[in-house]
């Protein structure tokens, strides 16, 4: 199957594979309730980045365009009310392996750093010296939109993300099997030892990883599980629908849930809609986020870029 592109849209989607579309079951029963219920659902054909969205490349969208991503502009005061003066300055989350912790408390290990983006992942002076084949970060919402816009694609939904990320697998617990590592080998960078105090990864091999540095799945795609989140299309559900009756009423490339539905109920006066990131990351961990799974999901405000989420972009036969 071919599509006409121009000769610049086609070196950018050089690196797209075909996945032929089916009916597949979607979501999980046996994890944590946001992924219940499992359901079938389905989906028309597309193509998929083999690998995220790298530095390499977003350096050179941020070049031809002169984009300037959400975490290197300044909030408006507007958009966060309530929000102390001092802390409405250009930066995004990082993340710091602490030396110990006291209960829950993300702040323990998260910290909103001023200057830290796509072009400084750690903030301060850090840059991109050997990373420009790792997945790019700090991209919030409207800059995983804005890319792939400008790459002639989009960003896939939940669903067709999902169905990419099993490799064919569809019973299966994890995109390469029910094994996490088998025959003790890692498939996918996450978190080796105990989070967040301890890795036992060597080190420099603590956060990201170039992309491809783990084997793909089924269908040949890199890190569709681990290094990096991915942003999907869709609003953020705290289910999913129930399976449907009959056959005939199977859901067709489903587009996810409602914008109202996807707001924060924790923070009711900050109206900012979430959407589904997918994948896990180089964060998730055995003993406190086992999302490493194709069928897990997290909310993820629109405005909100990190230093473990990034994205891939999708093609779509029509």
């Amino acid at each position: 199957m071919a599509l006409a592109f121009d000769d610049a849209a086609l070196r950018r989607q050089s690196d797209l594979v075909w996945i032929e579309g089916r009916t597949f079951m979607m979501g999980s029963d046996h994890h944590y309730p946001e992924e219940a219920p499992a359901h079938p659902v389905k989906v028309d054909g597309f193509w998929i980045e083999r690998t995220p969205v790298t530095n390499r490349k977003f350096m050179e969208f941020a070049k031809v365009t002169g984009y300037v991503t959400v975490a290197e502009t300044i909030p408006d005061p507007n958009d966060y009310p309530g929000a102390r003066p001092e802390m409405l300055r250009a930066g995004s989350l990082v993340f710091t392996m602490p030396k110990e912790v006291s209960g829950p408390d993300i702040s323990q290990w998260w910290t909103f750093k001023f200057g830290a983006s796509w072009r400084r992942p750690f903030g301060g002076l850090s840059d991109l010296r050997g990373k420009l084949d790792h997945p790019v970060v700090h991209v919030a919402y409207p800059d995983a939109r804005a890319y792939a816009e400008w790459a002639g694609m989009d960003l896939p939904t939940e669903a067709e993300w999902e169905l990419a990320g099993r490799g064919g697998l569809d019973d299966a617990e994890y995109a390469w099997g029910d094994e996490l590592t088998p025959a003790g080998k890692p498939m996918a960078n996450i978190w080796q030892g105990t989070f967040p105090t301890h890795s036992t990864k060597p080190k420099g091999c603590e956060r990201t990883t170039p992309v491809g540095a783990f084997p793909p799945n089924g269908y040949g795609f890199h890190d569709m599980i681990g290094n990096v989140w991915e942003w999907t299309s869709d609003f953020w559900s705290t289910r999913h629908p129930e399976p449907a009756k009959h056959s005939c009423c199977i859901p067709t490339n489903p587009r996810g849930g409602d914008i109202e539905a996807s707001f924060d109920p924790r923070q009711p006066q900050i109206r900012i809609a979430r959407r589904v990131l997918k994948g896990g990351s180089h964060l998730c961990a055995p003993n406190y986020c086992r999302r490493y799974r194709p069928a897990a999901r997290h909310a993820e405000p629109e405005d909100t870029s990190t230093s473990h989420v990034g994205f891939r972009c999708v093609k779509r036969a029509s």
